[in-house]
């Protein structure tokens, strides 16, 4: 009886090692295709068989591949960033040479991973047992018995969770070409090249959605057909930024755009094809500078917007499945964007915009739409968590993120623009509407709100010596107010 008391405490104690071991063993860091990821284990699931884990930007996102075992693989994707290497392969379009080095990276850091967990938690067998036996007092050869029969169960625990139950999980990660093969999402097909004279006289280039084409304010003077289309406007914050710096600043930024249909990829616009943005960014190898506003159309927010207008309740349990879907798949697209932004060849400066807040403190004169104070914070929260994926994305690849949200300045005696000015727009009294105008969405930015856009942007790339309040007046000049 006191031998099978031993062996289930011994045992009990072996399977809680492991737990902790799994729990405290760093991920083991692995380089491939200009991408550092972390490999390590998952949180123990005692089921046989399931997904595994990518974090990828603050989102746990399952693996649509399934492992063995009750020890999965976790990955988690900690810098993007420049490498030659890469950006000569994606050029040559020899692929294969990256997709097989992902795999066997993957595979080797999941073997690493596994040899430090095996002498972790034999180390957590041992020492309380060491502890155990010298309270004691047990003869020498008692101890090394007892320490010997922890280090084996340990080990043997430790042998079926990981090396025979997750056997094929090494084989499995080799097959892994790249990080949207774990997850089961296809990635959008590589942009073409943009036909075109090169832009060399181009300072900085603009990648979006109406945030950067300004929809809904003052059009373009003499507008292209794709500018009409795109909804691009003289008071968008690129449009700013050029009078601010005396730049040629070229905004491809569409209304509508995703990272797949519109800056990877090409956009429907009725009649009208935009060509994707990446591609015609390229024209422009001289730009030092690339502003990048995206991700709203991704998350499908203003279809959130209109659900929780009409829904009784904008937290329930289908619209949140509904948005971390979305944010998820983004999160995805997004570091495609940022790997392929991390290998221009000519290194520009990378500003990556996060959303303003469209709630201001009063919202009652939405209650008639039926946006409630409630429902307002549920959909500030949700914008909140999307900035947090284009924050962490920018920050992992050495890009800088900003935020339209000023302070009052010393210099300046008036209050900076803030984002709750950004909301809709009255309609004129008398219900005309300016010619060569769209009616603005709610969501829409107003010309203040690009404003303030422009000068979060401007901070971070200030000339030296060029004041704040010089700067506000330079990109908004009184003949535009």
């Amino acid at each position: 009886m006191v031998a099978i008391a031993y062996a289930l405490v011994l045992s009990g104690l072996a399977v809680a090692a492991v737990w902790l071991a799994v729990l405290i063993v760093p991920l083991q860091p692995v380089s491939a295709a200009g991408q550092t990821v972390r490999v390590g284990a998952a949180p123990l699931d005692w089921s046989l068989s399931g997904p595994g884990q990518l974090d990828l930007f603050g989102q746990t996102i399952p693996t649509r591949v399934h492992f063995d075992g009750p020890i999965r693989p976790r990955l988690e994707l900690t810098r993007i960033r420049e490498d030659a290497e890469v950006a000569r392969l994606l050029r040559s379009g020899d692929h294969e040479r990256l997709t097989l080095e992902v795999g066997r990276k993957l595979a080797s850091g999941w073997v690493r991973y596994g040899a430090w967990e095996t002498a972790v938690a034999a180390g957590l067998v041992l020492l309380p047992l060491a502890a155990w036996t010298g309270l004691r007092r047990m003869p020498p050869g008692r101890s090394v018995l007892v320490l010997a029969g922890g280090l084996a169960l340990v080990t043997a625990v430790n042998a079926i969770g990981f090396y025979l139950l997750a056997s094929s999980t090494p084989q499995a990660l080799r097959d892994v070409r790249s990080l949207q093969d774990l997850v089961g999402d296809s990635p959008p097909d590589p942009a073409p090249r943009a036909e075109g004279p090169p832009l060399g006289d181009v300072r900085a280039v603009a990648l979006g959605d109406s945030t950067a084409a300004g929809a809904g304010n003052r059009p373009l003077p003499g507008p292209s057909d794709l500018d009409r289309a795109c909804d691009r406007s003289a008071d968008s914050y690129p449009q700013a930024l050029a009078r601010a710096n005396d730049w040629s600043v070229l905004n491809l930024a569409c209304s509508g755009a995703t990272v797949r249909d519109g800056i990877l990829g090409v956009q429907i616009l009725g009649e009208q094809v935009a060509p994707p943005q990446i591609a015609q960014a390229q024209r422009a190898a001289e730009a030092s500078v690339v502003l990048v506003s995206v991700g709203a159309n991704d998350v499908r927010w203003s279809d959130l917007v209109q659900l929780c207008a009409i829904s009784p309740s904008c937290d329930d349990r289908a619209s949140t499945a509904y948005f971390q879907d979305g944010l998820a798949r983004f999160a995805l697209d997004y570091r495609r964007l940022l790997h392929m932004l991390a290998t221009l060849p000519q290194h520009p400066t990378v500003v990556v915009n996060e959303y303003y807040d469209p709630f201001g403190a009063d919202v009652s004169c939405l209650e008639d739409e039926g946006l409630t104070r409630q429902k307002a914070e549920v959909l500030s929260s949700r914008l909140a968590a999307l900035n947090a994926v284009l924050r962490q994305g920018a920050e992992t690849a050495g890009f800088t993120p900003v935020k339209a949200e000023l302070r009052r300045s010393p210099a300046v005696q008036r209050p900076a623009v803030r984002p709750r000015a950004c909301g809709p727009s009255p309609a004129p009294p008398d219900g005309r509407r300016v010619p060569g105008h769209r009616p603005r969405r709610p969501e829409s930015p107003t010309r203040r709100c690009e404003l303030s856009t422009a000068l979060a942007i401007f901070l971070p790339l200030c000339p030296t010596g060029l004041a704040w309040e010089e700067a506000t007046t330079i990109a908004d000049p009184p003949s535009v107010r």
